[in-house]
């Protein structure tokens, strides 16, 4: 049991290319994936997220087209375009409209971008543990996931798509779902001993 979850831990990643957009996802899975999802730790337990499940072709065109915007503003101003990580993402980007689901994640409320750092880290915290349970439930059922935040520079205008009440509603994120089309596969990782300190911290300022 143990093995089984820690090749899931270690394989669930971000899937760009390798998603088959050709296949369907049963409905169910999602569902299922879900209903894990809704298991994380929030705030208070106050359960203030929410999920779009779209799967209308029209909805999703219109939401790539967004997405894909954005996506092209970024990339141009990060200067990242050529690279690897680029071309991945513009590869998605490019078909984003065939994905078979797109998942939106939502958040009751806004807060302030100027807000106290306990604030925000509350607000977001509160609704990325679910994420995360979604790709790991999602990468147990043989699905890959991608989350991305990209398409967020034009939220307002996804949100007057979609229906949200701007005002009173964050989108969060979106994470793009479908079957794996490779095996999986860890992703390439620093080694932990660069990344944990104990009891005090021990790296240069940048």
């Amino acid at each position: 049991m143990n093995e089984y979850l820690d090749q899931v831990l270690t394989t669930t990643r971000t899937v760009r290319r390798g998603l088959d957009f050709d296949r369907p996802v049963d409905v169910e899975l999602i569902e299922q994936c879900l209903e894990l999802a809704c298991h994380a730790p929030n705030g208070a337990n106050r359960q203030d997220w929410r999920f779009l499940v779209l799967d209308d072709p029209a909805v999703k065109a219109e939401v790539a087209g967004y997405y894909r915007l954005a996506s092209r503003e970024y990339l141009a101003r990060s200067g990242a375009a050529e690279g690897p990580m680029g071309r991945s993402a513009s590869a998605l980007a490019d078909r984003l409209h065939q994905a078979p689901v797109l998942l939106l994640a939502c958040q009751l409320g806004r807060v302030a971008a100027d807000a106290p750092p306990a604030k925000l880290s509350s607000f977001y915290g509160s609704v990325y543990p679910a994420l995360w349970g979604f790709m790991l439930a999602a990468r147990s059922r043989g699905l890959g996931t991608a989350m991305t935040t990209v398409h967020l520079a034009y939220e307002r205008e996804v949100a007057q798509l979609l229906g949200i009440p701007f005002e009173r509603v964050t989108q969060v994120a979106l994470v793009v779902v479908g079957h794996l089309a490779v095996p999986p596969s860890r992703a390439p990782r620093n080694p932990v001993a660069e990344v944990v300190a104990r009891n005090t911290w021990r790296w240069d300022c940048w």
